[in-house]
């Protein structure tokens, strides 16, 4: 379901955070879904229960998902991606590390785009609707 790297600079929740909004937008979880209990999941990708109840409570900050008392966490059935002016921030500074990075490598710019070109695909296809092609 979410991948871990503990070896990641990224914190853990974050992590979580970012794999469960990603498998959002690819498909694999749909709204109104139910979503595994902190301690399910924390088991699932051996880490602390904290760890999960903060992923969780900043993606309900985020009204990514929702938790009904005594039944359980959902993804929200009308989660719409939306812009936030510090996440912007943040989300820049990541593109540029990757830039930064992917220069040191030697990828020349073209071949950069390609692969930000193929990843949206890959998202895109898998947020249509079912049945539905895109053009």
């Amino acid at each position: 379901m979410i991948k871990i790297d503990s070896r990641s600079s990224r914190p853990l929740y974050e992590q979580i955070i970012n794999g469960i909004k990603e498998n959002i937008l690819k498909g694999i979880l749909q709204p109104g879904e139910k979503l595994p209990s902190v301690r399910e999941l924390s088991s699932l990708i051996t880490t602390n229960p904290n760890t999960v109840s903060k992923a969780y409570k900043e993606l309900e900050r985020q009204k990514v998902i929702e938790t009904i008392r005594g039944r359980g966490t959902y993804v929200s059935s009308d989660y719409k991606p939306r812009l936030e002016e510090d996440r912007m921030k943040m989300l820049k500074e990541e593109i540029k590390k990757i830039i930064i990075e992917a220069h040191y490598m030697g990828i020349k710019k073209e071949d950069l785009v390609e692969l930000m070109n193929s990843f949206y695909e890959e998202v895109d296809k898998n947020s249509l609707p079912e049945g539905s092609e895109k053009e």
